[in-house]
């Protein structure tokens, strides 16, 4: 289905451009779509970690409360602003802003998107070389000094990071390069319902463990004195923001896709549900495995490259359940990857008009460029310090707690005071409607007043 778009004049400012533009084929694929990019490495290997480290059920409860508070109206948002730009995110914000310079907010969430991306192949790549290694069997047979050691020789090496790196990046260029329809929409509607089966499967499995109940009463059992801790809230709202995928400009590309018939705020509704219900999934798969074997939740970043191979290693069918467990894994990291990579894609197709294969082999060359540090920042530039990071966590903590916050900020204060208040309910279908002056309400005062707040945290420690 193709849309041709017109150009449009504000306050002098003329856009002439015209060209064709894609749309999604079907509600069902455009939905499965924005899915499979919120759903990723975020709401399998660092949902868990995260909510291991803040107590897990109270995390896993403010989680949902800030996904459906902050997370949710910026998604609309997002998706309103691509939608009525049938651009992309460099053309949806300097039209939002009826001048030229407003480009500039969408060119700071281009640059996120392709930083996130620049590091998030690398652990991509991690995820498929354990996978090759379980499916081949090499995983199980090498790790004889045990799991920790097997990692750190992995990431510590000069030159398997970067190769397996660029493994994912390919294969994500050859899907965005596509198009709309018959690249990453017919992927998503592939590999979604896969995925879903796969982590229902991996859940049923570990509740049938000896003493999965204490990996139930982990998620779902709250000892609510957890709520004194201020970094507790700051890290739920981080995993929201993180797991949805706000303030990148995903949403604002997908929104461009997005035909007027499709309602906007059922839409929104699936995204958020189907990205939290992958989280709280996962969090069934992995706690009670690591409950029934003893391993600790708070294990941090590790848990998924260090103890859970030691689960199953352990339990009975472990190594079929370790392949099928990073499939999940690089298959969840693909979507993601696919939606990051066509932020930068879509701005150089309208902006340069490059032809589409082009600019994806172009993006996909730069972001592997500049992830090649952060590829060997665990071996040939491990000696290289940001303050008292490394280079794939100083770029990880730039972009995850600084320029999506920003980016989030820039979106509210846009969609929620910039454009004119008729024209934002309008746009966001939710004109005439008691739910549409909440979400207005939430846009303009409480998400960028939380999203403040951790950005205060993550800078200057305050309500540490």
């Amino acid at each position: 289905m193709e849309a041709t778009r017109g150009s449009w004049c504000r306050n002098g400012l003329a856009q002439g451009k015209s060209m064709s533009h894609e749309q999604w084929q079907s509600r069902h694929g455009f939905i499965l779509a924005t899915i499979g990019a919120a759903v990723g490495i975020g709401n399998i290997w660092r949902f868990s970690y995260v909510a291991g480290e803040n107590g897990g059920a109270v995390f896993l409860f403010l989680y949902v409360i800030f996904v459906v508070l902050i997370g949710l109206p910026l998604v609309v948002a997002e998706l309103s602003l691509g939608r009525r730009a049938q651009g992309d995110a460099v053309d949806a914000f300097a039209r939002a802003g009826e001048r030229k310079a407003w480009g500039a907010v969408g060119w700071v969430s281009v640059a996120g998107a392709i930083l996130i991306l620049s590091y998030y192949a690398v652990i991509a790549g991690w995820s498929l070389k354990y996978f090759v290694g379980a499916v081949t069997g090499s995983l199980w047979t090498t790790a004889d000094a045990g799991y920790s050691e097997f990692f750190q020789r992995f990431i510590g090496d000069h030159a398997e990071p970067v190769v397996w790196q660029a493994a994912i990046v390919v294969v994500t260029v050859f899907a965005v390069a596509g198009g709309v329809q018959k690249g990453i929409e017919r992927v998503n509607r592939l590999l979604m319902p896969v995925l879903a089966i796969i982590l229902a499967i991996l859940a049923v499995y570990a509740l049938s463990l000896p003493n999965s109940g204490a990996g139930l009463a982990f998620l779902f059992s709250p000892n609510w004195s957890v709520l004194g801790d201020p970094t507790v809230y700051i890290a739920a709202l981080g995993q929201a923001f993180f797991s949805l995928g706000v303030g990148m400009a995903i949403f604002v590309t997908y929104g461009s896709y997005m035909p007027r018939d499709f309602s906007l705020p059922k839409s929104a509704a699936a995204i958020a549900f189907g990205d939290s219900l992958f989280a709280i999934v996962a969090g069934l798969a992995i706690f009670p495995a690591v409950f029934s074997f003893g391993i600790d939740p708070a294990a941090g970043p590790e848990l998924a490259f260090i103890a859970l191979p030691q689960v199953f290693l352990a339990m009975p069918g472990g190594e079929i359940v370790g392949a099928v467990f990073f499939l999940l894994l690089s298959a969840s990291a693909f979507t993601s990857m696919m939606a990051l990579l066509e932020v930068p894609v879509s701005v150089v197709v309208h902006q340069l008009a490059w032809r589409r294969w082009l600019a994806a082999l172009g993006a996909g060359l730069l972001v592997f460029a500049i992830g090649i540090p952060s590829a060997l920042s665990f071996g040939l530039l491990s000696h290289i310090r940001i303050g008292s990071l490394g280079i794939l966590d100083a770029i990880d903590a730039a972009t995850s707690n600084v320029l999506l916050p920003i980016g989030g900020i820039l979106v509210s204060l846009v969609v929620g005071w910039i454009i004119q208040r008729r024209v934002s309910l309008h746009e966001s279908d939710l004109a005439a409607t008691r739910t549409g002056l909440i979400w207005l309400w939430l846009l303009r005062t409480l998400v960028p007043a939380a999203i403040i707040a951790m950005l205060l945290h993550s800078a200057f420690g305050l309500l540490a």
